[in-house]
C-alpha cells in the first residue's frame, strides 16, 4: 500500500482591508451579483464576479427551479457569461459572496462540487490556475490559488 498526501493552502485575511483594491473591487461585484440571486426556496444567495486578464469583470448569480437539479451557482453563471461574451479572455480570478437570508453565514462558503469541476476545467482549457476569492457574512476573507486546489483528485480530459 502507498499513501498520497494531499495538502490545499487557503490564505486567510481577517478584513477585506488586507486585499488588494483590485480584489475589494472584484468582491464588492460579487456582492452586487449576489442582491441579484433568485433564491426563493433555499434563501440561499451566491453572487461571483470573475476578472478577466483584459481587466474586465462579469458576474453571475445563483438562480433557483422548483425543480433543484435545474438550478444554476452563480459561479457557472459567472463561467458562463465569461466564455461566451469574451471568449478570447482568460480568467484570472473568481469572488464569491454568499448570504443566507434565514441566519448567519459564519465563514465564507467555498464552491460546491460541480462548481469546482467547472472552474477546474476552465483552469484545463486556459492553461492557467484561476485564484478564488470566498466571503460570508462577515469580512473574512478565504483565498486560495486555483480551482484545482479545491478538487485534488478531479476529473478531467485525461480520462477520455
Amino acid at each position: 500500500m502507498r499513501l498520497r498526501k494531499l495538502e490545499t493552502n487557503i490564505r486567510i485575511y481577517d478584513s477585506v482591508d488586507e486585499l488588494s483594491a483590485a480584489d475589494q473591487t472584484l468582491l464588492q461585484s460579487a456582492g452586487q451579483a449576489m442582491d441579484l440571486a433568485y433564491a426563493p426556496y433555499s434563501n440561499f444567495k451566491v453572487g461571483a464576479a470573475a476578472q478577466l486578464s483584459n481587466g474586465t469583470i462579469v458576474q453571475g448569480a445563483n438562480q433557483e427551479n422548483a425543480a433543484y437539479p435545474m438550478c444554476l451557482c452563480a459561479e457557472r453563471v459567472a463561467l458562463g457569461n465569461a466564455s461566451l461574451n469574451y471568449p478570447e479572455q482568460k480568467l484570472e480570478v473568481i469572488a464569491i459572496r454568499v448570504r443566507n437570508e434565514n441566519k448567519a453565514v459564519p465563514e465564507p462558503a467555498a464552491p460546491c462540487g460541480s462548481c469546482r469541476q467547472a472552474i477546474s476545467e476552465m483552469e484545463d482549457r486556459q492553461q492557467q490556475p484561476i485564484r478564488i476569492l470566498m466571503q460570508g457574512d462577515d469580512s473574512t476573507v478565504y483565498e486560495v490559488e486555483s480551482g484545482q486546489a479545491l478538487l485534488p483528485v478531479g476529473f478531467n480530459r485525461d480520462f477520455l
